[in-house]
């Protein structure tokens, strides 16, 4: 719930969708803003923030040891399901998304409420592309891999050179954090920053406002409460792109 009450909610499916990417369907919909996040608590292990993926699921990169836990659950096994919090991305008649691995979860929402125009979606490699036969059937999708076994090869960025970026109005971005500090020189380059949203992941302990945790410089603010998604004006002189800070607040280089 909005409110901040746990809910405790049931796995009833689970689905490989690239060989470290998961989605795990549960038993309750969440009323949400395509870009918003909840907090899952992973009984036993920890609580971590993740975009919703539908209305009942969540779409997981296994990268830590709450992400790990996660994927040894199995149907019928619990979570807990704080949100949906933050903001969302803003919905335009002609929207770009770009994406870059797990990045394409929270715009898969997007994508589906038919307001994308153009996807431009990246991956290591074909078998890490994620939700490719769901995205095509709502909207154009051109593809970059690193490796060339699919669409271009190299890196999602390079696909900006060949799209004339004036034919829309907003310009929705999530990947990796340098991934998407490149699509913001990109776009900077070419005059349309003020169209964009980039959703940004920090470590968070409470996911409301009251910690401080996820705050970024110089701005102070809040990426569970002002964001995740901020515009990249509000971005560029930021610490977006450059470090993090990890549980104790030290920062981390990106």
């Amino acid at each position: 719930m909005a409110d901040g009450t746990p809910v405790t909610v049931t796995i009833t499916r689970i689905l490989n969708e690239t060989p470290n990417i998961r989605s795990f369907f549960f038993d309750q919909p969440f009323v949400f803003n395509p870009g918003q996040f909840v907090m899952v608590w992973v009984p036993g292990v920890d609580e971590i923030p993740m975009a919703l993926s539908s209305l009942n699921s969540i779409t997981v990169q296994k990268v830590g040891d709450a992400t790990s836990a996660l994927f040894s659950m199995k149907r019928g096994d619990k979570l807990g399901i704080r949100g949906p919090f933050g903001n969302g991305f803003t919905h335009g008649e002609k929207v770009l998304a770009i994406a870059g691995g797990v990045g394409a979860a929270p715009l898969l929402p997007l994508v589906k409420a038919d307001c994308v125009m153009t996807m431009l979606l990246g991956a290591k490699t074909e078998s890490e592309l994620l939700f490719l036969d769901q995205l095509d059937e709502c909207t154009d999708v051109v593809i970059a891999t690193d490796d060339g076994s699919q669409g271009n090869k190299g890196f999602v960025t390079t696909l900006l050179d060949d799209l004339n970026l004036a034919l829309y109005d907003r310009i929705a971005v999530c990947g990796p954090e340098v991934m998407m500090r490149s699509v913001l020189a990109k776009v900077t380059e070419k005059g349309v920053l003020h169209k964009t949203e980039f959703s940004l992941h920090r470590y968070m302990k409470c996911g409301m406002g009251v910690c401080g945790s996820c705050c970024i410089d110089p701005s102070g603010l809040r990426v569970c409460r002002d964001g995740p998604v901020f515009s990249g004006t509000i971005l560029q002189k930021s610490e977006f792109g450059h470090y993090m800070r990890d549980a104790s607040g030290r920062k981390k280089s990106i």
